[in-house]
């Protein structure tokens, strides 16, 4: 199954679903930091969830609960730059835990994952959106139900297109 991103959609099938891109677009020469979602053509490394908060989760991806010490580093002096991590962390990372709940579902896109290449960007994920579908930092957010129903469906050969 394809799953293809586009202004501001993703389609699946005959489905459109709302979602939220960077704050600064899509570009195929992807930096950290630049605000801006990769393009291209990816899959679905894994899936993350609260399990405090989402009692049920059906998935074909591999599922890791998130603990409060978990998180992603997106600092580029780090050999584990674009990698989990569990805090303490002296380096930059991104805090899996959250009190909102954009993180109650995550799913890693496997993006700058093999091989890691520093710089290229770090943490892109497809995440819960805020209500008002606020621009992310590199992200791709849709809603909460929406997100419930893609997981049902999708897997590891699952492939997102984003152009």
């Amino acid at each position: 199954m394809n799953i293809k991103l586009k202004n501001k959609f993703i389609y699946i099938h005959e489905y459109r679903i709302k979602c939220a891109i960077g704050k600064r677009g899509i570009t195929d020469k992807k930096v950290e930091g630049d605000n801006k979602t990769p393009a291209g053509v990816f899959r679905f490394d894994s899936l993350f969830y609260r399990k405090d908060r989402l009692k049920k989760i059906k998935s074909k991806l591999p599922k890791k609960i998130i603990k409060k010490n978990m998180g992603w580093c997106d600092d580029t002096r780090s050999k584990y730059y674009n990698k989990l991590i569990r805090f303490p962390f002296i380096l930059s990372a991104e805090k899996l835990w959250l009190n909102e709940n954009i993180y109650d579902i995550l799913l890693v896109i496997n993006y700058n994952t093999k091989p890691v290449i520093k710089k290229k960007g770090s943490a892109i994920f497809l995440h819960i959106a805020k209500k008002n579908y606020k621009p992310t930092r590199g992200c791709i957010a849709i809603s909460k139900k929406d997100m419930k129903q893609l997981i049902d469906i999708i897997n590891n050969k699952t492939k997102l297109k984003i152009y």
